[in-house]
């Protein structure tokens, strides 16, 4: 197990399009013509045995940031270190790390067996030290049957299996996985989830995982690097992320269906504050109040997540007549355990999460509730969480 650091790591990468600049104006600007800034000024502690999750869109830098880890891709300026020793200038097979590739990249012409044991070989290991470790990882990861057939005879899960095993019998300090569950079906997708969260509990090695998946991010993370445009928007704990975003773009990433977005201003009126959108607005009480009073008369951005808006019928407690209002259902999509609802409130389209027994019909109205405890307000010029700010 290891500890691993990035130390403002950058990536940039020398493109090939036409370049329609003049050369002056790269010279002022201090960039080289079709550069490309992939990942910038990335830094991060990684605690041993910490299981870490690179999220966010594609194109955000996760995969390279992961790369240059791994020794695929190298550095350009920066540096990472694997327990105290900086490793950008070290090859990958000195790096004692495993990488687990979305593709599975199993060898066609080899058995199970044989996959598992490729990498031992070519680091020596002696036959009964191979075969010891392979029927041991073959066994935790429910594939001892399986080590006699070749990948073509495997499915989509077992052959996921056969790659996560291939890595865990090198028994390295550091896991590197990039997107490893992506080319399964939904269904699967969840018990591998569930799988790679007991494996790591089991093993304790230190692991970093990519995924544009931000359920999969939140569910298998002690901790959430969440990316965009190369920039670590926020590094925290799933909750954390979920609770408190830094910003307008972690709140609305985190979260299924995401967060909805309001134009709004910050009043006060008889000493209350008050969050007023263009067709409702909403009292908001006690320390999430007192927070916003520094920004009175500021125009901003209200974000509430569709659980945070309630059919009134299934309040345990009577609301708040100022925090309540008739909503015209547009859209109905029943969920079993949930129904998510496309509702009109005045001009403004929003989204709820509600009880499954609601008997809210298309066309109709419907009387919901805004929980103004979990509203997030945020900065309309540079999208930073007003209230996570004055915390």
């Amino acid at each position: 197990m290891a500890q691993v650091r990035f130390d403002e790591v950058n990536k940039i990468f020398q493109g090939t399009a036409p370049v329609k600049k003049k050369w002056w104006e790269f010279w002022r600007s201090g960039k080289r013509p079709n550069e490309v800034h992939v990942v910038k000024g990335v830094s991060m502690n990684i605690s041993d045995g910490e299981f870490l999750v690179l999220v966010g869109p594609s194109g955000c830098g996760k995969s390279t940031t992961l790369r240059m880890l791994a020794g695929l891709e190298e550095v350009t300026s920066g540096e990472i270190f694997i327990d105290d020793c900086m490793v950008n200038d070290i090859t990958p097979k000195d790096r004692d790390i495993a990488m687990v590739f979305q593709n599975y990249a199993l060898y066609p012409h080899m058995n199970v067996y044989e996959n598992m044991a490729f990498g031992l070989r070519l680091r020596k290991f002696q036959n009964n030290e191979i075969e010891k470790r392979v029927n041991k990882t073959a066994k935790l990861l429910g594939i001892q049957n399986l080590l006699n057939r070749k990948p073509k005879e495997l499915s989509g899960g077992q052959r996921q299996r056969v790659a996560m095993g291939r890595a865990i019998v090198r028994e390295p300090k550091v896991f590197l996985m990039d997107e490893p569950l992506s080319n399964l079906d939904a269904k699967l997708r969840v018990q591998m989830r569930a799988e790679l969260q007991k494996l790591h509990h089991r093993l304790g090695i230190t692991t970093i995982y990519v995924t544009h998946d931000q359920v999969e991010a939140m569910t298998l993370g002690n901790r959430i690097a969440l990316l965009n445009h190369g920039v670590i928007q926020q590094l925290d704990t799933p909750l954390e992320l979920y609770n408190h975003p830094s910003n307008k773009f972690v709140a609305g990433f985190i979260g299924s269906p995401s967060m909805n977005f309001v134009d709004a201003t910050i009043l006060e009126e008889d000493g209350e504050v008050y969050v007023k959108t263009s067709d409702f607005k909403l009292k908001i009480h006690g320390e999430h109040g007192n927070r916003l009073r520094p920004f009175i008369d500021k125009e901003v951005i209200m974000g509430i997540r569709p659980e945070d808006i309630a059919d009134e019928k299934f309040l345990q407690k009577k609301p708040e007549e100022e925090n309540t209002f008739d909503a015209m259902v547009e859209v109905q999509e029943p969920l079993g355990a949930e129904i998510i609802l496309y509702i009109k409130l005045g001009e403004e389209s929003l989204i709820a999460r509600v009880n499954p027994q609601t008997g809210a019909k298309v066309g109709e109205k419907l009387r919901v509730v805004f929980d103004t405890e979990k509203v997030q307000i945020f900065d309309r010029e540079t999208e930073i969480n007003l209230i996570v700010a004055e915390e």
